[in-house]
């Protein structure tokens, strides 16, 4: 189909959508802390939009490129919508606080400045301040011979007007930065809070002896936090990224967010100093620096201000007393997380560490958390002199220090570490186990949509799946060797892989149902939707009669409702879970189910290599299929996108049965787990479990 401009939605504008819907859930009926943290996730989201997204749209506009999206809309335009659309969505973030914090006082849990405390607790911010603070905050001049000092990307400091006091006409302007080492609150007792910039600010003149404080305001810049590497060889890639990360503190500002009604003058000064334009300064009326409300969501001591805690639990055939290959040898298995927990991963590859018949462990990591037992695992094997080859990502954003890290482990144990393939992301999700079967080899393999991450994981809804098929040995195998070798063009025959593949079968796909008409059937769920040519032969299938139902949790391009689409339903669920799990449905494909690392976005498709795995074994198929329906039932956490690009919360009819797909899942899985546990009989939980989908 030839598409136009008109057709497609704004990239940039849909994310702050996505966002919105974060916020949004503010608003539901949830413990007070519950909806605190998501003011916290929707400001650590829109710091990483203004450090990326915002940020390359300003060297767009600098390089003068004119359209920089399927909708041609121009960097410029886009700036300043995104500038509009923040100013006053600023407005209901700043409502939505003063809310929470109305009610945590309620709670008795309270967030006061050093001016609201009695005299008690004013001595005890004191006492903090000379023993904890002062040692470590950096007073700064700035005159004619002090110059303005660098402030690091997302930095928090306190801007100060002060005045000689033996000469009060002379006027000067500083700063104190706050140390990170810091918290951002000081607990003053069990229940209360206090901003640390209220303390500094109420002892600024014993940090500026013999000058008296005329006003202050706290700020926090932010700067340009992508990183372009020049790839050369690997030898030199972890030095060059290293370099690139040191780059990444003195980026460009792009914004700076201040307190409300702060100090003309001192705003001029910031301004003078840091160019930053003016539309992109934040005056809130809220604290500074949401993203480090987590200090108050993680007080363990609060765990009943917030959603009741779920176990993930793990269900046949990976219980206890059954080995992991053992269980995969008799059928594949396919689990959904955080509702099935992570463990099984953890324990794919721990035993592949622990077991002498074990030969070679391979596995891609992308993000990996601090303290990963299966890096462990893997470092344990290779100390043990298996053979081990892990493709860590180094490029993956705002891991790469973490990543660096493990890689040098890694290596120091003795794996083969690879770091990349020169102009690709490696994002797909995979390991491979090879274990000695008598005179044979066999292969296991796990094939995912989310990263081997046990934090992640207990957060993010994805899919693991776990086999020892013949035609996933093969390629996975084929998989590796393009990491670790040098490879032209090759192709995976049950597997899909891009930047080759994926793309092309999609479409392939899509097109196959076009044929069939009225009798098509395409049922996506991905994270993001924005590659033209997937969106164009989706408005062409619609115009053919199929049905097409897209679950897309954050960005999405593709315009829905008008003639060309209007068999295309895009819904979006967002809740206590991030929705990350990649699962596609074509009704006449042969086989029909497949999931996948990637989204459907050009970058996924075309500039990284991922993996689709298609479902073969009808447990799987008929696990994935009860996971869509019941998600497209979803009537408590879904909104629906309209032609405008808007978005319309999703709610029940009248006597409808009130639908939350996450809190159905966990649900479901508990009452499994149960009757396992008491009948220990596993056929009779997979018909539970059946039904239980059939109810919702």
């Amino acid at each position: 189909m030839q598409t136009q401009p008109s057709m497609f939605l704004n990239r940039e504008l849909s994310w702050l959508r996505f966002n919105s819907r974060v916020l949004d859930q503010c608003s539901r009926d949830l413990p007070v802390l519950e909806r605190l943290k998501f003011i916290a996730i929707y400001c650590t989201n829109l710091d990483e939009f203004y450090m990326i997204r915002v940020a390359g749209l300003k060297q767009l506009f600098s390089a003068g490129v004119n359209a920089s999206s399927s909708d041609e809309m121009s960097p410029l335009t886009q700036l300043k919508e995104i500038r509009k659309y923040l100013h006053e969505e600023k407005k209901l973030l700043e409502k939505y606080f003063h809310q929470i914090i109305n009610e945590l006082s309620s709670e008795n849990v309270f967030i006061k400045s050093y001016e609201e405390l009695g005299s008690e607790l004013k001595a005890k911010c004191d006492e903090y301040f000379f023993s904890n603070i002062f040692p470590v905050i950096v007073p700064i001049a700035v005159d004619a011979t002090h110059p303005f000092p660098h402030l690091n990307n997302l930095s928090f400091s306190l801007a100060v007007k002060i005045c000689d006091k033996s000469n009060p006409e002379l006027v000067k302007f500083g700063m104190i930065r706050i140390p990170r080492i810091l918290p951002r609150f000081y607990e003053v007792n069990s229940n209360t809070y206090v901003p640390i910039e209220s303390i500094v600010k109420q002892h600024a003149e014993e940090i500026f002896p013999g000058f008296k404080l005329l006003a202050s305001t706290a700020f926090r810049v932010t700067r340009n936090a992508d990183i372009i590497i020049e790839e050369e060889e690997a030898d030199d890639f972890m030095l060059i990224l290293e370099q690139g990360l040191k780059l990444r503190r003195k980026g460009a500002f792009v914004r700076l967010q201040i307190e409300e009604n702060a100090d003309a003058q001192i705003l001029e000064f910031l301004h003078t100093h840091t160019k930053i334009f003016h539309k992109d300064v934040y005056e809130y009326s809220t604290l500074l620096n949401l993203p480090s409300l987590w200090q108050i969501v993680g007080n363990k001591a609060f765990a009943h201000l917030l959603s009741p805690l779920y176990t993930p639990k793990t269900l046949p055939p990976f219980d206890e007393n059954l080995s992991i290959f053992e269980a995969i040898d008799k059928e594949d298995v396919l689990i959904i997380q955080p509702f099935e927990s992570f463990d099984p991963v953890y324990k794919f590859i721990k035993e592949a560490s622990d077991d002498p018949d074990v030969i070679s462990i391979r596995i891609t990591l992308y993000r990996v958390e601090k303290n990963s037992n299966i890096v462990q695992a893997l470092i344990d094997a290779a100390s043990e002199g298996k053979q081990v080859t892990v493709m860590v990502e180094l490029k993956a954003r705002f891991d790469e220090e973490n990543n660096l890290h493990w890689a040098k482990a890694l290596e120091n144990a003795g794996a083969h570490v690879i770091y990349g393939i020169t102009g690709f992301k490696v994002h797909a999700k995979v390991s491979q186990v090879i274990r000695k079967n008598g005179d044979r080899l066999k292969f296991y393999m796990h094939l995912s949509t989310g990263n081997y991450n046990a934090s992640s994981a207990k957060i993010y809804t994805d899919v693991s799946y776990f086999t020892s098929r013949t035609e996933f040995a093969k390629d996975t195998t084929s998989f590796f060797h393009i990491l670790s070798g040098f490879s032209k063009n090759r192709r995976l025959e049950s597997l899909a892989m891009s930047p080759n593949q994926i793309k092309e079968q999609v479409l392939k796909m899509i097109r196959l149902e076009s044929e069939k008409g009225s009798e098509g059937v395409i049922i996506a769920k991905m994270n993001s939707l924005v590659d033209a040519d997937v969106i164009g032969a989706l408005y062409e299938a619609s115009c053919k009669g199929v049905q097409i139902d897209l679950i897309v949790r954050g960005i999405c391009c593709l315009r829905p409702q008008m003639e060309y689409s209007k068999n295309i339903r895009v819904r979006s669920i967002v809740g206590k879970y991030l929705e990350h799990a990649r699962i596609f449905y074509f009704k006449h494909s042969s086989p029909n189910y497949f999931i996948s690392s990637a989204d459907w976005m050009p970058r996924n498709l075309e500039r990284r290599l991922e993996l689709m795995t298609p479902i073969y074994d009808e447990r799987s198929k008929t696990k994935l299929a009860q996971f869509l329906k019941l998600e497209l039932n979803d009537n408590a956490l879904t909104y629906e996108l309209k032609e405008d690009g808007e978005y319309h919360k999703v709610l029940p009819k009248e006597n409808d049965k009130i639908i939350d797909s996450q809190q159905t899942l966990e649900e479901i899985v508990s009452k499994i787990y149960k009757t396992i546990q008491k009948e220990n009989d596993e056929s009779k939980a997979t018909h539970l479990a059946s039904k239980l989908f059939k109810e919702n």
